[in-house]
């Protein structure tokens, strides 16, 4: 696999912008323009797996101590903390923490539909959102 022709800063320099869950769709705009068509954040640990039109691949390594993912998601929890995050209540590693707690095991976003879908430890779709273009 080859890698990708973006670099791991051109990501953490646009990450860095991101102060809450409502910076979230900017943080997509940039990314999406550095050439990345779909990522996948897996929660157990915060590592991202981002991919370019190719399907060529760079990642990151973990952003903290592994988590206990629930066996049984709780949807409707998820949402009610999702919400939180995305008005800004919460930072990134609280919110990781209220997915894992609801049986979220990764989110996937899809750049060139602007969906961010949340998965639990089966595969199931828990939510599919739409990002604001």
């Amino acid at each position: 696999m080859t890698v990708a022709n973006f670099t791991l800063e051109q990501i953490k320099t646009a990450h860095s912008k991101v102060r809450s869950g409502a910076d979230f769709p900017s943080y997509i705009r940039e990314i999406k323009h550095l050439g990345v068509t779909f990522y996948k954040t897996y929660v157990i640990d915060g590592h991202t797996d981002y991919f370019d039109e190719n399907n060529n691949k760079t990642n990151t390594p973990p952003k903290y101590e592994p988590l206990s993912i629930a066996q049984e998601s709780d949807a409707a929890t998820f949402k009610v903390d999702l919400k939180t995050h995305q008005q800004g209540q919460t930072d990134y590693l609280t919110f990781c923490n209220d997915c894992a707690k609801s049986g979220i095991e990764k989110w996937t976003v899809c750049m060139d539909k602007m969906t961010c879908t949340y998965y639990d430890k089966t595969g199931a779709a828990i939510l599919v959102e739409v990002i604001p273009g």
